[in-house]
């Protein structure tokens, strides 16, 4: 199935029905009333999220979804039927934003979350409603209300605990394929990836977190260059990036601490709130650097990439395609993972003996 992660669909929910003005005539009942019912409210549109989509897909060819009119009312009190409500089914990690305004209207990150988008419009009133001591015959009724109408746009945003950053080629599809049991594409060429990919990745029996694997950045990517930045919202909802760096690269030219440097430049013109998420160097490729070679090579990238970027984050040195060194990433990216969730339960601790008290 395509990966679609971005699409615009108008959305209009039904109108409500009409009351109607009506009055009893049966024989032997010659002044029976006002017996006119009210119509039937409008058909709503809501939208659920599910877990087992993961493509918006069906909402990239269907683009207008109206909710079901409510019946008018009928005479003998009768009221009108209520339009039939429309459930669109979303990945979860949709964001449903109003085109016109820019403002969120639903945001799907939890499967099974149902939020109600275009409410239908009332049913309007019967003449049954205008009777009174003063008015035994009254005429009145009113019109059903308008259904909400949205022209929205649908983002996904995949859900994951750790995005993989870097060049095309870096090496994340391997790192994902090595820990994990995701199977992306692989192969000697860039942008091998061309959407985002999530593993699970286990650290123990009862342990594990979800890694996101997006198409690679090269300079100038903000401004369009390459695949651009249209994947970076992949990674917004992650709470770690593990910022890959090919640090032996096949170009006798390429400069690993420029082009990392320039990844980094890419991600802060992009998004700062996505630039100041923790984002932790891992050194790939050092198979392909002499063992006796090895320490060397990582000091001088750590010394030249410090001082361009002024980083002092952890720095994993690793061989994605054989999995040396992962383990110890993972461990770590656990643990820290586990503190960052801390802090909320230590609050919650706190507070229990000052309620007990």
């Amino acid at each position: 199935m395509k990966f679609i992660d971005e699409a615009k669909i108008y959305v209009k929910a039904g109108d409500g029905g009409n009351g109607i003005a009506t009055f009893r005539r049966e024989k032997y009942i010659p002044m029976g009333g006002p017996n006119g019912g009210d119509g039937g409210r409008g058909g709503s549109v809501y939208v659920i999220a599910d877990r087992n989509i993961n493509t918006l897909v069906d909402y990239r060819y269907t683009r207008k979804f109206l909710g079901q009119r409510g019946e008018n009312g009928g005479s003998a009190d009768c009221y009108g039927k209520g339009g039939e409500d429309i459930f669109l089914r979303m990945p979860v990690g949709t964001v449903v934003t109003d085109l016109n305004t820019g403002e969120i209207l639903a945001d799907l990150d939890v499967h099974d979350k149902k939020v109600l988008l275009a409410k239908g419009g009332k049913g309007g009133l019967g003449n049954t409603h205008f009777k009174s001591s003063t008015n035994r015959a009254p005429r009145q009724c009113t019109k059903g209300e308008p259904g909400e109408e949205f022209e929205v746009s649908l983002e996904l945003r995949v859900l994951a605990d750790v995005g993989l950053l870097g060049l095309p080629n870096a090496g994340k599809s391997t790192l994902i394929r090595a820990v994990s049991s995701a199977r992306p594409k692989v192969a000697d060429y860039p942008f091998t990836t061309l959407h985002p990919n999530l593993g699970v990745v286990r650290v123990g029996a009862e342990k594990s977190f979800v890694m996101a694997d997006v198409p690679g950045l090269i300079e100038g990517a903000a401004d369009g260059a390459g695949l651009g930045i249209r994947f970076l919202k992949h990674l917004q909802r992650t709470r770690i990036l593990l910022h890959l760096v090919d640090i032996a690269p096949i170009d006798p030219d390429a400069d690993p601490v420029k082009d990392a440097k320039a990844i980094v430049g890419e991600l802060v013109k992009h998004d700062p709130a996505l630039a100041d998420k923790p984002r932790w160097l891992v050194l790939n490729k050092l198979d392909l650097i002499p063992e006796e070679d090895r320490e060397k090579a990582v000091k001088d990238f750590l010394k030249a990439y410090k001082k361009a970027t002024k980083y002092d984050g952890p720095v994993f040195p690793i061989t994605a395609i054989t999995g040396d060194g992962t383990k110890p990433l993972i461990y770590a990216i656990q643990e820290a993972l586990e503190q960052m969730a801390r802090p909320e339960i230590a609050d919650d601790d706190e507070d229990t003996p000052a309620e007990e008290q």
